[in-house]
């Protein structure tokens, strides 16, 4: 639930999340190096290489950053290794107390989205057992097949006290090829904006916001402006600070008055930040999150 995600983000005066969106070519040499020396250049000695560079940068960030964000197509292309690779992040990751939201952008029709919703945030049968496959906390989901689509998720959200992070507005160069256009006087987004609202209703927590988030991308400040007006119970999802151009003067417009509303990602920029400053990989990503964290405090006033 969203509630779980605010208290960490409260507790560490941070409203960042880390994105664990790994290739080869991001891991530091020795890793790779190591691991294809045990398991070959294979798909599990690739996985077992990221999954090093997984567990080193959550070491490095778990005391200061609430959550992470792992991409699962990263995972997939590396086949069934890098599937358990992802698994093995996702429970690393919260056995450092770190929230952990899986960006998969899953959605289909309702069958096919309950099976998504319960392998990703509930429990799958097995027979007379009956376990968690995934677990994550919070996933992102694709709404474009409408709220039959969408229902399966909420529903796992309400029973197993998860969230959902719906794609309203994103950051991508061309989102507006659809979600810019018109519709009865609204944008396509904004359309997609008030469904997320109803569909999240009836999931407000304490601190008064749903468990039914919103993706909106920085790299559109206006709009991002707009839909904090529009949307003020719901928390945001923003990505394209840094590698993709937004700034902190841009996502702090994603943010409500009382500080709280939105949650920033950084991907490259804290992954492959060895790569650019030197030092170690795990140095390094601090560094580069301390840096986010305070860049966007300070836009925010609150530093």
């Amino acid at each position: 639930m969203i509630d779980i995600l605010i208290e960490k983000i409260k507790e560490k005066n941070n409203p960042t999340v880390a994105g664990l969106d790994p290739k080869l070519d991001y891991v530091p040499e020795e890793m790779k190096a190591a691991a294809f020396k045990e398991y070959g250049e294979t798909f599990k000695g690739a996985a077992e290489a990221i999954l090093a560079f997984n567990k080193t940068l959550i070491d490095s960030l778990y005391d200061i950053v609430p959550a992470v964000k792992p991409q699962a197509a990263y995972y997939e292309m590396y086949g069934l290794e890098g599937l358990r690779c992802m698994k093995e992040t996702i429970d690393y990751a919260k056995s450092k107390g770190m929230y952990v939201i899986l960006d998969g952008k899953r959605g289909d029709i309702g069958a096919t989205s309950e099976a998504y919703a319960k392998a990703y945030l509930g429990k799958t049968e097995l027979g007379s057992v009956i376990q968690p496959a995934f677990d994550a906390d919070c996933l992102t989901v694709n709404p474009y097949l409408g709220t039959d689509g969408i229902k399966p998720f909420t529903d796992q959200c309400i029973a197993n006290g998860k969230g959902i992070f719906v794609l309203v507005k994103t950051s991508n160069k061309s989102s507006g090829e659809l979600q810019d256009l018109k519709s009865d006087g609204k944008f396509i987004y904004e359309h997609m904006a008030d469904l997320v609202k109803n569909w999240g209703a009836d999931l407000i927590g304490t601190y008064g916001y749903s468990s039914v988030g919103a993706v909106v991308g920085a790299t559109y400040p206006e709009q991002a402006e707009a839909l904090r007006e529009r949307m003020p119970h719901t928390y945001f999802l923003v990505p394209g600070y840094g590698a993709q151009g937004g700034k902190a003067s841009d996502v702090a417009k994603s943010f409500n008055r009382d500080g709280l509303g939105a949650i920033v990602n950084a991907s490259r920029s804290i992954m492959c930040a060895y790569q650019k400053n030197g030092g170690s990989l795990g140095d390094a990503a601090r560094e580069e999150a301390i840096r986010m964290r305070d860049d966007i405090l300070d836009a925010l006033g609150r530093k």
